[in-house]
């Protein structure tokens, strides 16, 4: 492209509604404009990106026997119902009625419609297996769409699903798909983790998610360093580094006064003893309806983790925790901050820890009161010892083989084996050979294609601008063409980019009537890989500049070899 006939427009101030490098590069390169909070018109720019990116998804894809269809924006009312989740999506799923007063959604993912096209094709199992997937537009309704295309409403995704006849069929297609997407990213050349992940309400009970590391990631990444091992923060299992259980000689049970005394640092002050060593109760209920109280018991210097609660309890989201007056009534009058175990007539969960803890502190139940010498069993009973708490850096790998370490990533990709839940739901089934009617295995597979690209950008750039890598970089070569008005440069920067297209080399021409230095700082503002600077001066001198982005390396080149060099360094530079 020649800027000079293109579309491309830059902005030398950061704006004022982006929070994150990538979101504010983006938006000063022109690779997007906004067009309502968490929706945006893609500039030239980014469409090419988002385009390679595609291109390495297919081909990574489709090398491993998957086929592409296409599915529909709008999704009628009816199929959600049939999964339940018309209802379980809440206000993140956009509901809308057509002129006949039908309910229909955007679709925020597609399941139930791929359930729906393949169960009235699929009669046997010599139908099975194969391997579904599309790109395209989805839309949810993000309560507060942020980072630009990071945390949008309307976003590009590609998403497949698998379809087997067993467990062990449906086993071998995740992995299949654990490796393709190791492929699909290990190409974009960017540093990113695997990681044990939760399959929040798309369902199904295995996933791992692909995180492009970056400082201002969302996710809470733990990583061992010395193993493979990595999990989202989320679902971690906790393992202390040096855990401790107590043979103490179990006293007997006193209750002793705390006025005012309503947190555990409070408590800890008063009493002189670490956090750690006090138990501190927390209350939920266990349902995603009804009300249905439970307690959690864990160290003071421990947090609940939602997530795990959730699984624990096969419940759709995290639990709520119970508000003042709940608690109230489910303590005989406690206000939070007095409560404890004992007398509890709901059911009590204990955090893995407090299980080997003897003679500890917790609320009496009553204001203004505590109970020492507390110990399980004696003074009150579990419905369930288990790991319940928050992981953290320094806990032991729970695959022993080091400590964790914590990273900050961006979720890029996640896969999911569904099992038989929207088969089931939806009564997708299939003919056995032993002529038995059964539910399709079925495997989910996303990657957020618009995401991914703006996360390598949050990854790859410095205080001057983005840093493509050559794999997803809108043009892989930029010209700066410094004396346009100039007949030698114009023709030689005009005979080389016609060179490079003709040989399937991508490049940006910057034909403006512009200063150098501006050129120069749009040049790093946009980031392509490599860029030759062409100008009347360096011809008379018998060179050109060519200046690698990433590094900032500059050499200086014969005209007659510029062609073969930049030919070159993309051979090395290739991933």
């Amino acid at each position: 492209m020649k800027w000079s006939k293109g579309y491309l427009f830059t902005l030398k101030e950061a704006p004022s509604d982006a929070e994150i490098p990538s979101h504010i590069l983006m938006v000063r390169g022109g690779f997007l404009r906004k067009v309502a909070p968490g929706i945006f018109t893609y500039g030239p720019l980014l469409l090419r990106s988002l385009k390679k990116f595609e291109r390495i998804v297919r081909d990574e894809l489709d090398r491993r026997g998957c086929t592409e269809l296409l599915m529909p924006v709008v999704q009628p009312r009816e199929l959600w119902e049939e999964s339940g989740r018309w209802k379980e999506m809440g206000d993140g799923l956009q509901k809308l009625k057509n002129r006949n007063g039908h309910d229909f959604c955007l679709g925020a993912t597609h399941e139930e419609v791929i359930t729906d096209f393949v169960r009235k094709d699929v009669k046997s199992y010599r139908d099975l297996p194969f391997n579904l997937y599309q790109i395209q537009t989805k839309f949810r309704d993000e309560i507060r769409p942020r980072f630009g295309l990071m945390r949008g409403r309307e976003f590009t995704m590609k998403d497949g699903y698998s379809f087997d006849v067993d467990i062990e069929g449906a086993q071998k297609a995740y992995q299949l798909m654990l490796q393709a997407y190791g492929a699909i990213f290990s190409r974009l050349g960017t540093n990113f983790r695997v990681v044990q992940a939760d399959s929040g309400n798309i369902g199904g009970n295995q996933s791992q998610e692909f995180h492009i590391l970056a400082e201002s990631g969302e996710d809470q990444l733990l990583v061992c360093d010395e193993s493979s091992f990595a999990a989202n923060l989320e679902v971690c299992p906790a393992i202390d580094a040096k855990p401790y259980t107590s043979s103490a000689e179990l006293l007997a049970r006193e209750e002793f006064a705390t006025p005012g005394l309503r947190t555990i640092d409070d408590l800890a002050k008063f009493l002189k003893v670490p956090a750690a060593h006090l138990v501190k109760t927390m209350f939920y209920s266990a349902s995603d309806d009804d009300f249905n109280p439970i307690a959690v018991l864990l160290r003071g210097s421990d947090d609940v983790n939602p997530v795990k609660l959730k699984n624990h309890f096969g419940l759709a989201n995290p639990p709520r925790m119970l508000n003042d007056e709940e608690i109230r009534q489910v303590t005989g009058g406690a206000n939070p901050g007095s409560c404890g175990p004992v007398g509890l007539k709901i059911p009590i969960l204990v955090d893995t820890p407090v299980a080997g803890l003897r003679n500890f502190v917790v609320g009496a139940n009553k204001d203004d009161f505590h109970l020492k010498n507390v110990n399980l069993e004696r003074d009150f009973k579990a419905a369930k010892v288990l790991d319940v708490r928050i992981a953290r850096a320094g806990d032991m790998s729970p695959d022993g083989k080091g400590k964790l370490k914590g990273y900050r990533g961006i979720e890029v990709g996640h896969i999911f084996y569904l099992g038989t839940k929207y088969a089931k739901k939806m009564n997708a089934n299939y003919l056995a050979a032993d002529s038995t009617l059964r539910p399709i295995e079925m495997g989910c597979y996303g990657i957020g294609i618009t995401r991914t690209v703006q996360a390598v950008i949050e990854q790859c750039h410095d205080k001057d601008g983005i840093i493509w890598p050559v794999a997803i970089a809108p043009y892989t070569v930029h010209l700066a063409l410094l004396d346009p008005d100039q007949p030698e440069a114009r023709t030689l920067a005009d005979d080389l980019y016609a060179k490079l297209n003709a040989l399937g080399i991508d490049c940006l021409l910057d034909d403006r009537t512009e200063r150098p230095g501006v050129k120069f700082k749009d040049a790093d503002l946009l980031g392509m890989p490599l860029r030759v600077n062409i100008g009347s001066r360096g011809l008379a001198a018998g060179e050109l500049e060519m200046i690698e982005r990433k590094t900032k390396k500059m050499e200086k080149i014969h005209p007659s070899a510029i062609l073969e060099r930049i030919q070159t360094w993309l051979k090395e530079n290739a991933t």
